[in-house]
């Protein structure tokens, strides 16, 4: 798993590459978190184009950087997702709280 963090004008975009699962969720919990208050901006967009595989430790990544962005009045988007990942976000019924957009480009105009 990698984490690459940008800064784009009022928003984090994280972009996350290989698996978000039991093994990594915490580092990307606490690396997320750190960013976005250091960063002090109202928005996150995650990025999901190159993510291989999510389980529910990543559905709990995703709600809780979801409250995080909520209590600081900001938006929270999803990018790049596959059909193994949009299932599992559908099931889990996040598609229905948190935006899911194509790309980086259209959640910036988004928010």
């Amino acid at each position: 798993m990698a984490l690459q963090l940008e800064k784009r004008d009022r928003s984090l975009i994280a972009f996350i590459d290989g698996e978000l699962d039991h093994h990594c969720a915490a580092s990307i919990r606490e690396t997320l978190d750190s960013a976005y208050q250091q960063a002090q901006i109202k928005n996150l967009i995650l990025d999901f184009s190159k993510l291989t595989f999510m389980d529910s430790s990543g559905i709990g990544v995703i709600i809780g950087r979801y409250k995080m962005v909520q209590a600081g009045k900001g938006k929270m988007l999803i990018t790049g997702i596959s059909a193994n990942v949009l299932r599992l976000l559908t099931l889990s019924g996040i598609h229905k709280i948190i935006p899911i957009v194509n790309n980086v480009e259209t959640a910036l105009k988004t928010v």
